[in-house]
């Protein structure tokens, strides 16, 4: 089995390495961790608890991966972490394990950068192809879905959900959740602000399904009356569009409830 492992650092015999592992200075790898091939830990990174890590992700400085929540309904469950594949975790990250209360489980999928002080807590669920900037914080129970960018500094309260491809200002306090394909900023007082239109271009969605979710956006999140009212009309368009069909999926199956658009915003 070819490894490089730093003479200074701590590995328990009982951890399970894959191939062409690196571990760098000052690292630890506790006994019930799982480290896939091509790992590599660059100095300081801390492994913990029932941890399992797929190939090929980066650990930087100061990283903390699989520690106790910090949640003070914990009493030392043998709760998870699981990652997956091609992952980068900048400096100063920290991963926590889940609770009973949550599933014991805290999940990150896959090419995720979560960079320099971001927080995942206890029982999150991220999917794949995202990027938290630094120093965004997760509460526990939260999900965010493929695609999300989180901005810097920006706080995501317990239970919410961020949807899919959506673009998360800076420095935002997300008490809502936030739908799928809608971009959003202001502070602690924020608002979504219209349809994520460059990032969606980029992902190599059709004008056809950019057309068919600004009518749905311009519906449900600019309309008036009820929330139901508008969703409702969304659905009698007939627009027959996957995208538009999961937009109105998301809002229907909100237990938070759902940002929306600015009043004071009339030309997004």
């Amino acid at each position: 089995m070819s490894q490089n492992i730093h003479a200074s650092a701590v590995v328990s015999p009982q951890a399970t390495l894959g191939e062409n592992v690196r571990i760098g200075p000052f690292c630890t790898v506790d006994e019930h961790v799982t480290l896939g091939d091509g790992c590599e830990l660059i100095s300081h990174v801390s492994l913990t608890g029932q941890t399992t890590i797929g190939k090929n992700n980066r650990f930087f400085p100061f990283s903390s991966i699989g520690a106790e929540p910090q949640d003070l309904k914990y009493h030392g469950e043998p709760a998870e972490v699981r990652i997956g594949d091609n992952n980068t975790f900048r400096e100063y990250t920290t991963v926590h394990r889940g609770t009973a209360g949550g599933g014991m489980l805290t999940q990150i999928g896959s090419h995720n950068l979560l960079q320099t002080y971001t927080h995942i807590a206890h029982d999150c669920m991220l999917g794949n192809d995202i990027v938290l900037a630094c120093s965004a914080i997760l509460a526990g129970h939260v999900e965010v879905d493929d695609g999300a960018i989180v901005g810097a500094m920006s706080a995501v309260h317990q239970f919410c959900r961020i949807g899919k491809n959506v673009m998360l200002g800076a420095t935002c306090t997300v008490l809502k959740d936030m739908p799928p394909f809608t971009i959003a900023g202001g502070g602690y007082q924020m608002s979504l602000s219209g349809l994520n239109t460059v990032g969606l271009k980029r992902k190599g969605f059709s004008n056809d399904d950019i057309r068919a979710l600004k009518e749905v956006y311009r519906l449900v999140f600019k309309g008036s009356g009820s929330l139901q009212n508008r969703l409702n009309e969304a659905e009698g368009l007939g627009l027959d569009n996957v995208y538009a069909q999961e937009l109105l999926d998301f809002v229907r199956s909100s237990d938070r409830g759902v940002m929306m658009h600015s009043r004071q915003d009339k030309n997004a």
